[in-house]
């Protein structure tokens, strides 16, 4: 829970899609903080879907909405603020597949353990920042990776 709230002061902008939200995170911790943002949580598993939309109602949770389908097909009305990933894949390959779903001053927040040396070479996207965090009892390496398209 604390690990998904690490990345809480970086979200900016109204709209937060959260790409291989598996159980919902961090998008559900992220969707109670922050009321004021829209949220959809996205996982092409369709029984993870069933749970993450269980667990929104039982929360109440009115700025969120949860999707099943793969990225690579998902077609919304309208692009995002900032897009979520944790634990979904490859630098390269998360902006490959999400960058079309980015508004042109749109941020991609990709959550990693180690600081991803390897994976900053060839990064297509225009620029990068990467940020140490800091996730209280957690004595592991955490880092956000911020990608955007401008």
């Amino acid at each position: 829970l604390l690990d998904s709230l690490a990345i809480s002061p970086f979200l900016s902008g109204a709209s937060i899609l959260d790409v291989g939200t598996g159980a919902g995170l961090p998008g559900i911790p992220l969707a109670i903080l922050h009321k004021d943002k829209q949220f959809v949580l996205l996982d092409s598993g369709a029984k993870k879907i069933r749970f993450v939309r269980q667990a929104v109602m039982t929360l109440g949770l009115k700025n969120v909405e949860a999707v099943a389908a793969r990225v690579e097909a998902y077609m919304p009305s309208a692009r995002f603020d900032v897009i979520l990933t944790r634990a979904f894949a490859g630098l390269p390959e998360i902006w490959g597949l999400t960058e079309r779903l980015l508004s042109p001053k749109g941020r991609m927040l990709a959550m990693k353990g180690r600081f991803p040396d390897g994976e900053l070479q060839g990064l297509p996207c225009p620029g990068y920042e990467v940020h140490a965090l800091t996730v209280p009892g957690l004595e592991a390496e955490r880092h956000l990776v911020e990608m955007r398209a401008e």
